[in-house]
């Protein structure tokens, strides 16, 4: 049917006249009103006050999510992410006086008013709010003797919520406050709510972020269900687990990470071969053994999507007793895990790898600070102390240049964006900010990574088998029109290809060049803001900041979901289980896993930065 109205249908018809054009057999007109009502929930059909079908885009509309500035106006951003051929669908401005009471975040259908020109947008008008966003509001309280409102936090909710006196549920002007709209808004009355949760004064210790929690709806403690399944997994691999699996506990792997880090996910060991190459191998904790499809742990790790990084605290997407516990690669410990192991050549590049179950024994935990002291620093006390890993530590060096260099010669982009840490005292005070330093141990751990995800992403898609890929598209035309406008100013420009294309050498070429420089910052920030944002996708579309053509996320699966689904694709491809059926079956799901992990990726970051935001404000105030 979807085809027929794609190919003939240029104007809306009712449902008599589909039936008639599309001659069905009597089982499928039976099929044909359900198959509707399914479409229209998904907004691909649209219904219009005549009672006639069409396409949205047949009928000059669009749907999409809107974003509505503190400004009051808006923007929305099409659901389709291309149009015909390759060009890239733009946001579509709505002025203020044509939201028709869309709240920000809503999915709503838009009607085009003015079509894109050299030098506008396109503009439009919302003629119906399709789905909404913001049941649940927090914000501040403030009341009269009979009625109160409560004034929404998030700036880009720009309309109070009205409360009548009933509804106050103990709340006193000036708390911080959650309300659940009962009504929504129209074009002439604010949307009405209750107080379903007062969380206490403003100032209070712990109320900012507990309101960043309850905006953002995340949540420390997890259903019942989920912590029972948690309490009754094994704390010990089994022995006829282990037996099951190559054995590398003889290996002296290591994990490098922070010194607060808890959930260790990623090991690893590095030698010299007798033909010059190196030996990689990146253990990854095997989390899919523990949580299995569709058990709650899994649905509750799917509607996470993501741990959480707050300024005070981390809100984990699985329970302690596997992040913390089983799935953490805690040294002296056996552990299941998955692996890649690549020989590395003289010039970076993998020309051998084999990726399969193991179990491993972590040797020591090392922290970033020591592996910095022992190799940057040349401190002699902690290189006399940790003689039994200067082997390993100087293979892991060297094996990072051959990598960095690699990535560097192809183009890759390297954003040098300082990133600001809130030290916090016990009350979760702001105390001081530090300036995250990100050294060779820093660098060594992130090419392992690296080379890893992209030996596994090239490996599934030489295979073409479904898989979830970790994304970045090239950017848009009119951000690199304007990025070289700015350019320009400091007889900068961003060299073009042969087909007219920027590519990230190009990008990294300008940065190289302003390294040092008081313009650095300014660029520098126009810049990362001029790219796409890298998102998850069920098919392989490159890397374009890492300039890789493909890319995934294997090595995190503790903390995302997306690396907990690929060790599951990899587990089924190698083990011989990935049917036509069930490639079939992937086909439909993945792009929707997608789709919801990369949101709960955006919000997870939304929320960390709102609340080291907060933090810096306390401490400089």
């Amino acid at each position: 049917m979807m085809e027929y109205m794609q190919t003939k249908a240029k104007r809306p018809m009712s449902q008599e006249d589909l039936l008639y054009a599309l001659a069905l057999e009597a089982d499928e007109i039976k099929q044909l009103p359900s198959v509707m009502e399914e479409l229209e929930r998904k907004n691909l059909l649209i219904q219009n006050r005549s009672g006639l079908f069409g396409l949205p885009k047949h009928m000059n509309l669009v749907v999409g999510k809107m974003s509505i500035t503190a400004k009051g106006f808006g923007f929305v951003i099409p659901d389709n992410g291309l149009e015909e051929g390759k060009a890239k669908v733009d946001d579509i401005f709505i002025p203020a006086g044509m939201l028709n009471s869309a709240m920000n975040n809503d999915k709503v259908l838009v009607r085009i008013t003015t079509e894109r020109s050299s030098f506008t947008k396109r503009e439009g008008e919302v003629i119906r709010i399709l789905e909404r966003a913001n049941n649940k509001v927090v914000g501040t309280f403030e009341s009269s003797r009979t009625f109160g409102f409560v004034v929404p936090d998030d700036s880009r909710l720009n309309q109070d919520i009205f409360i009548e006196g009933r509804n106050f549920n103990g709340a006193k002007v000036g708390m911080k406050v959650v309300a659940e709209i009962t009504k929504w808004p129209t074009k002439n009355h604010s949307p009405e709510g209750k107080i379903i949760e007062v969380l206490g004064k403003i100032g209070a210790p712990g109320v900012d972020i507990l309101s960043v929690m309850r905006q953002y709806d995340l949540s420390e403690q997890f259903p019942v269900d989920v912590q029972e399944e948690a309490k009754q997994i094994e704390q010990v691999p089994s022995k006829a687990e282990c037996n099951k699996r190559k054995d590398r506990r003889h290996l002296q792997i290591v994990t490098i990470d922070g010194e607060d880090a808890k959930d260790l996910d990623d090991g690893v060991y590095a030698e010299k071969l007798p033909n010059g190459n190196f030996f990689l191998g990146v253990y990854i904790a095997d989390v899919s053994h523990y949580v299995k499809a569709f058990s709650p742990l899994d649905k509750e790790a799917y509607n996470r999507g993501t741990s959480v990084y707050l300024a005070d605290r981390v809100i984990p997407m699985l329970p302690v007793e596997l992040s913390n516990g089983i799935c953490s690669l805690n040294a002296g410990e056996d552990r299941l895990s998955m692996c890649a192991e690549m020989e590395i050549d003289a010039n970076g590049s993998v020309i051998k790898y084999d990726i399969f179950p193991t179990v491993i024994h972590v040797y020591r935990r090392l922290t970033y600070k020591l592996v910095n002291r022992i190799l940057v620093e040349k401190d002699m006390q902690m290189i006399e102390d940790n003689q039994d890993i200067l082997p390993l530590l100087h293979n892991l060096e060297a094996v990072y240049k051959v990598l960095n260099k690699r990535r560097q010669m192809r183009g890759a982009i390297d954003f040098d964006i300082p990133e600001v840490k809130v030290k916090l005292n016990a009350k979760g005070q702001a105390v001081g900010l530090v300036k995250r330093e990100h050294g060779l141990g820093e660098s060594i751990i992130e090419e392992c990574m690296l080379v890893a995800n992209e030996t596994v992403a090239e490996h599934m898609a030489r295979k073409e088998l479904p898989f979830i890929y970790r994304v970045h598209e090239e950017p848009v035309e009119d951000k690199m029109f304007a990025l070289n406008e700015l350019l320009a100013n400091f007889n900068l420009h961003l060299n073009r290809n042969t087909e007219g294309e920027v590519e990230p050498r190009a990008v990294q070429e300008v940065l190289n060049s302003i390294k040092g420089k008081p313009e650095e910052k300014i660029i520098s920030a126009v810049a990362l803001r001029s790219m796409q944002q890298a998102k998850y996708k069920a098919e392989n579309l490159g890397h374009f900041g890492l300039a890789a053509k493909y890319y995934t996320h294997f090595t995190s699966p503790i903390r995302r979901y997306p690396d907990l689904i690929v060790h599951r694709l990899l587990k089924e491809q190698l083990n011989g289980k990935m049917t036509a059926e069930r490639q079939e079956k992937l086909k439909s799901r993945l792009p929707e896993v997608a789709t919801h992990t990369s949101k709960q990726e955006r919000v997870a970051t939304e929320a960390e930065r709102e609340t080291t935001l907060i933090k810096e404000i306390e401490y400089m105030a």
